[in-house]
């Protein structure tokens, strides 16, 4: 503020000089400019002599939108010409509340003083409301009248509610709303009125709907699309031409297409002439982003330390709509080279990838360096995923003062997930299952022959108007002679974020020399807390219990407990949680933050 005040008045002295100097030949003299130029410092009062008083429910309004005067009332003539637009204006603002008998008076409060005094009366109460239908939803069939019951008790602005302009207005958006939603597009309101009885307090409401012929889905018509002409958008759409019409499944195609990485803004409408209802056109406005990019990451984890990364995308590799994509990620225990071609869906909802990865570890003792190439077919919907795989990878392991290793293993690769949770980003009711299945055989480019399963449930509930609970468990199991010949990424260690807290990242698992390494057997769990404090930040207390062995007989569970602060940023949460490991006694600081740029 100090800093704005002097830099206000430097200005104006800086512009009086200015002034001063031009029209120093001038009759103006410079006492009338500086007093033209300080008066708004020094003049601050306001000259109306007229305060507004008005009860609370009614004083926030008037003092927003109601104009008092700006100069004072000095005769009888303009105290009438203020009090006629007072009754005026008041009458109006307070009629949009409900208030249809307002008084309104001017009385003076000091010698030179008036006050301006509201009383708004009596609210008008809502005291019957009819709602009719016109077109095909009126047709005498038990849906249509179990549609047209529904549609009345949905009706917000009941009887012996207060009236008020706002909510009269929504009441019949969202009779509209509900009546489009399915079978008819083009319905629309064709009378309303609100009948008010000012003597008596109390309004009649009444609409009519034209809910127009039911609706059908017709072909698809396409604008926008050049560079990617062989993207099938049909094979995007949760309905085919001739099924009635759905306003969620309009919704439903728009969002499946707002993920496509080729488009930058997706626009999905029906045409709502009454005429085509029996093959209403959808309209598709599309706009492309450019075929390639490159994109710069930086980032931070407790478990893998700092990370930067650049990724190159090119949206129409070989002029097919195949999306090529690359990355260079460098993390401070792990690096990571990938590249890959993924298809778009099609009209079953699935596609297919291609990729190859290059990636060197050095965790808890352990350097790894991994070659694999995988070839995948996904199929995915809004909230499940099925996924089969072939995979061959190629390990060198080297523990620290253990067995160094080469393998080798050509995996068939299973996995399922169901996600259901009311926000993705900031989830407070909801749940994620997982299972995975995979195997390999001697007898085919494998040096062991081993079968992975591994499973996953994730819990949140939410407690109170803020709060939530969330249960994590997981278990994995790898049945093989041993673990030798096996690669790690079909093994299983434990520790550090999403895993155990109060322990080092992959720090629980089997002891080789002086690095701890995958086992055959894991399971762990998580109990948490979350108290929101503020509607962004929160508190957390938690306990988690796991571990990673051999086998079962050896399985000792590690115990790691803590507290936390939550963010609710705009990407996700952000985490800092302090963990006490009680098999160690250390405390460990777990933090999760990433920023792309």
């Amino acid at each position: 503020m100090a800093k704005f005040i002097s830099n206000f008045l430097f200005d104006r002295w800086f512009l009086l000089l200015l002034l001063i100097i031009t029209f120093a030949n001038q009759s103006v003299s410079a006492q009338s400019i500086f007093e033209q130029l300080t008066q708004p410092l020094f003049n601050k009062k306001n000259l109306s002599n007229v305060t507004l008083s008005a009860p609370h429910s009614v004083n926030a309004l008037l003092q927003e939108h109601f104009e008092l005067p700006h100069e004072p009332l000095v005769d009888e003539t303009s105290k009438r010409v203020f009090l006629r637009r007072a009754k005026r204006e008041i009458g109006e603002l307070l009629a949009t509340e409900g208030y249809f008998s307002p008084t309104v008076t001017l009385t003076r409060k000091l010698p030179e003083d008036f006050e301006i005094v509201v009383q708004p009366g009596p609210r008008t109460l809502v005291s019957e409301v009819t709602i009719e239908f016109r077109g095909e939803l009126t047709a005498n069939t038990n849906t249509q009248q179990k549609r047209i019951q529904q549609l009345r008790e949905a009706w917000p602005l009941k009887t012996g509610k207060p009236f008020r302009s706002h909510d009269w207005e929504e009441a019949k958006a969202k009779l509209l709303s509900d009546t489009k939603q399915n079978d008819y597009a083009a319905a629309e309101i064709i009378d309303s009125k609100a009948v008010v009885d000012r003597e008596n307090k109390h309004a009649q409401l009444t609409v009519v709907v034209d809910s127009g012929p039911v609706f059908y889905f017709g072909k698809l018509i396409v604008t926008g699309l050049k560079r990617y002409q062989d993207t099938k958008i049909e094979n995007f759409s949760p309905f085919k031409p001739g099924d009635p019409y759905r306003r969620e499944l309009l919704f439903s195609f728009q969002e499946s297409l707002q993920k496509v990485p080729n488009f930058s803004s997706v626009t999905v409408s029906i045409n709502p002439d009454r005429s085509l209802h029996k093959a209403a056109p959808i309209l598709v406005q599309l706009s492309e982003k450019k075929s390639k990019s490159i994109a710069l990451g930086a980032g931070y984890s407790s478990n893998n330390g700092g990370r930067g990364e650049i990724n190159f995308q090119n949206y129409n590799f070989l002029d097919r709509a195949l999306n090529l994509s690359s990355t260079l990620r460098l993390e401070q225990k792990q690096q990571t080279f990938f590249a890959g071609i993924d298809t778009l869906p099609n009209q079953d909802h699935i596609h297919y990838s291609l990729g190859s990865r290059l990636q060197l570890t050095d965790i808890a003792g352990l350097e790894t360096i991994n070659q694999s190439t995988n070839f995948t077919r996904r199929y995915v919907t809004k909230t499940t995923q099925h996924q089969i795989g072939l995979s061959w990878q190629r390990e060198k392991r080297i523990p620290s003062s253990g067995i160094r290793e080469n393998n080798e293993a050509l995996v068939i690769d299973w996995q399922w997930r169901k996600n259901k949770v009311d926000n993705p980003l900031n989830i407070r009711q909801g749940s994620i299952s997982e299972i995975r299945i995979g195997g390999a055989s001697q007898q085919v480019l494998s040096d062991q022959t081993f079968l992975r399963t591994y499973a996953r449930q994730q819990f949140w509930w939410p407690v109170g108007n803020r709060d939530v609970l969330f249960l994590r468990g997981e278990a994995g199991y790898t049945l093989a002679e041993s673990r030798f010949g096996i690669p790690q990424e079909y093994l299983f260690r434990a520790g550090g974020i999403n895993s155990v807290r109060g322990y080092d990242f992959l720090s629980l698992g089997v002891h080789e020399g002086n690095a701890i390494v995958g086992g055959r057997t894991m399971a762990s769990g998580t109990i948490e807390y979350t108290h929101w404090l503020l509607d962004k930040w929160g508190g957390a207390v938690f306990t988690d219990v796991g571990n990673a062995t051999d086998s079962w007989k050896k399985f000792n569970p590690a115990v790691g407990y803590g507290v936390g602060l939550r963010w609710r940023s705009p990407v996700g949460p952000l985490t800092l949680d302090l963990a006490r490991g009680q098999k160690t006694g250390l405390f460990r600081l777990h933090f999760s933050i990433a920023v792309a740029f």
